[in-house]
């Protein structure tokens, strides 16, 4: 990839997306922070790649293959790794601080409505998905005809106080409305660094379990690469390709801009990891039977009191490793509606005005449209064929061919269209084949 040539611009990269601190500073003289630390910056990055869609991880896994879905992983966090390097050098080469301006000083207007368009159906999207997956662990669903059960469910019995309407208000207003009110995203690192640290508790749980089950000899030999011939069609592979693509862009407030790459690059890694590791020992541990959801595998009664307590610590460290995800991505979707709504005003987090209402109505519509849709998979999908696509990999891609500051190489040109094309292909596939499969269903 090609190196910043010019020091002085490299102190000034951004990652798009989130508020601009230094802009902050210089607005707001009177009260200067000091710029967020790296670690802090690694922690929610790796926040927003490791959301809802690890839990889909196994299933990939089993459709493909545990060599493929290796290489797929890879392969993704390599085209993830070169569009983030496509944002962060046109962040510090142009005027705009955020990835909506970024895109409309190369593409005018409808460039930048575009941009916010995406994040907010993407971003407002996840967090209605965190909300109904949080509920379906902690006070149950039905799928099928079959009652699954929630963790406050067992426990206590069903009760009015732990149905789902009144869990979720709960959780809304005394554990996510403290912090969605924050205003530097760098508040949260200590929330994303338990986010991570439950993500590794359920690796490393299923690890243990899927070890000590290969030693018994319960597991199945896993399959290495795709079975055609009784499993999947080809089509089926696609599909799995926008679940995997999870994370967009954010900025970081970082005292050292230029630490930005590292700290990207730290995050990728750290996902990587994970991403396999749930993927391979989930599928080792449950085999052909692994489901779309692996939590679906862990909702069901165990045959000792251990088991029973291994499964509701996997399902509740997930749950909570959500609640910390969601004021992340609550963070990123409120500043773009403002922008959007208030493209002429100051900075957010310096109006109450506008900060508090934006967030109340915000947390209130993700509660309400949680409570009235019942499946989740199906927007899961269409997001991750859609919006997440143009946001990670088709608008940094037309960043370069469009080339407004005249830094692109050839060859960045032609990385872009192989990105575009393996974007749209894939995503038209994806997109086909759910809509079969829903009207299947």
């Amino acid at each position: 990839m090609v190196k910043q040539e010019n020091s002085d611009e490299a102190e000034a990269v951004a990652h798009p997306l989130l508020q601009d601190l230094k802009s902050l500073e210089g607005q707001n003289s009177s009260s200067p922070e000091k710029g967020a630390s790296f670690s802090g910056a690694v922690f929610n990055i790796s926040t927003t790649m490791i959301g809802a869609g690890i839990m889909s991880i196994p299933a990939t896994i089993k459709v493909l293959g545990i060599v493929p879905g290796f290489i797929l992983i890879l392969l993704v966090a390599l085209v993830v790794e070169v569009t983030v390097e496509f944002l962060l050098r046109y962040t510090n080469s142009g005027e705009s601080s955020t990835y909506s301006g970024m895109v409309g000083e190369s593409f005018g207007p409808w460039g930048s409505i575009a941009v916010q368009i995406c994040v907010i159906i993407t971003n407002l999207g996840c967090l209605i998905i965190y909300f109904i997956i949080i509920g379906d662990v902690l006070c149950g669903s039905q799928s099928g005809g079959t009652l699954h059960l929630g963790i406050l469910q067992e426990w206590f019995g069903i009760q009015w106080w732990n149905s789902r309407a009144y869990a979720l208000l709960f959780i809304a207003l005394f554990v996510m409305l403290p912090l969605v009110l924050l205003r530097r995203v760098d508040s949260l690192r200590h929330t994303s660094a338990v986010s991570i640290l439950l993500a590794v508790v359920f690796v490393v749980i299923c690890s243990a379990m899927a070890i000590y089950a290969l030693c018994k000899g319960k597991t199945q030999k896993p399959r290495l690469f795709p079975d055609f011939a009784h499993q999947v069609s080809v089509f089926d592979l696609f599909t799995t390709i926008p679940i995997l693509v999870t994370v967009h862009p954010i900025r970081a407030e970082l005292g050292k801009p230029s630490d930005m790459r590292s700290a990207a690059r730290i995050s990728l890694v750290i996902s990587i990891i994970i991403y396999f590791s749930i993927g391979f020992f989930g599928y080792l541990l449950f085999g052909d039977s692994v489901m779309d959801d692996i939590l679906v595998n862990f909702d069901q009664s165990s045959d000792s009191t251990i088991g029973q307590i291994i499964n509701d610590i996997v399902r509740l460290s997930y749950a909570v490793h959500l609640l910390f995800v969601f004021p992340i991505m609550n963070f990123s979707l409120r500043a773009n509606i403002d922008e959007l709504l208030f493209p002429n005003k100051p900075i957010l987090a310096q109006s109450t005005s506008r900060f508090l209402p934006l967030t109340f109505v915000l947390l209130s519509f993700t509660y309400i449209v949680a409570m009235a849709i019942p499946s989740i998979w199906y927007f899961f999908q269409f997001m991750g064929s859609t919006t997440i696509v143009c946001l990670t990999f088709i608008f940094p891609a037309a960043l370069i061919l469009r080339d407004g500051h005249g830094i692109s190489t050839r060859r960045d040109k032609i990385i872009a269209i192989l990105v575009i094309i393996l974007a749209v292909v894939t995503s038209s596939i994806a997109m086909s084949t759910t809509l079969y499969n829903s009207a299947q269903s």
